[in-house]
């Protein structure tokens, strides 16, 4: 009985949150970092007066016009999937001084940017980092869907609060060489991503402070919030179906 009503709180609790359309945070210096949750693998990160957006996409339903929203001061790209890439919403967000940053494909198909490939690194301003690491599938028949060198995830410093986006990737071996992350967004939509226990693997693995799962369509994902009760790590659901 004791375990059920700890289930049903969860569930309450999960609910109550994935309501919640924004978390704020501070860096070791005391600045606030600000993630807005807009759908899916959208989202937007304001921090010292920059404003920066991980793979916004339109036309993923809901429908989403970004005309309304801040310029975007830097962009992040992860890969080219129909769910991550969008030239109308890079449009949309874009202004003479917006910085891109994607992999070798999304750089291609705009002519702009910074290509980055995994292992890469740039300075993208002041107090601001942002490493280019390894996103890919390894469960035999599901390699095609991101095969391994071709898409990114990205870790992201501000002013040395590390966060974590995995983009479209299992649990991987190079997990275990990330370090010291604040805040991780592991994707959970198996076939194409991971299965709810290899997002706790994941999550296991990296140890981080904070974690969205993301990217997770139709997946119970209440799953994740219960089976990581009791391991440190603060799971927080969000609307990122």
């Amino acid at each position: 009985m004791k375990s059920l009503l700890v289930s049903l709180g969860l569930v309450v609790a999960m609910i109550a949150s994935a309501a919640q359309k924004s978390d704020t945070f501070k860096t070791p210096s005391g600045k606030d970092v600000t993630i807005t949750h807009i759908k899916h693998a959208t989202m937007q990160i304001d921090f010292d007066g920059k404003v920066i957006y991980v793979d916004p996409v339109a036309k993923l339903k809901p429908e989403t016009s970004f005309l309304a929203y801040p310029k975007a001061d830097y962009l992040l790209l992860t890969h080219e999937h129909l769910d991550h890439f969008d030239v109308l919403a890079v449009g949309q967000l874009s202004q003479t001084e917006t910085a891109i940053y994607a992999n070798n494909f999304c750089y291609r198909q705009l002519q702009k940017g910074v290509c980055m490939h995994n292992g890469d690194s740039v300075r993208m301003g002041p107090n601001i980092m942002l490493w280019a690491v390894p996103a890919y599938n390894t469960t035999p028949g599901r390699e095609q869907f991101h095969p391994k060198g071709r898409d990114n995830g990205y870790v992201l410093s501000l002013d040395g609060l590390r966060i974590y986006i995995a983009g479209d990737t299992e649990d991987i071996p190079e997990m275990e060489q990330l370090k010291d992350i604040d805040i991780a967004f592991l994707p959970c939509n198996q076939p194409y991503t991971m299965t709810v226990d290899q997002l706790v693997r994941a999550a296991k693995i990296i140890k981080p402070k904070v974690l969205f799962p993301y990217h997770y369509s139709d997946t119970p994902i209440n799953q994740v919030l219960m089976k990581l009760v009791g391991s440190g790590i603060d799971v927080r659901i969000r609307d990122y179906k």
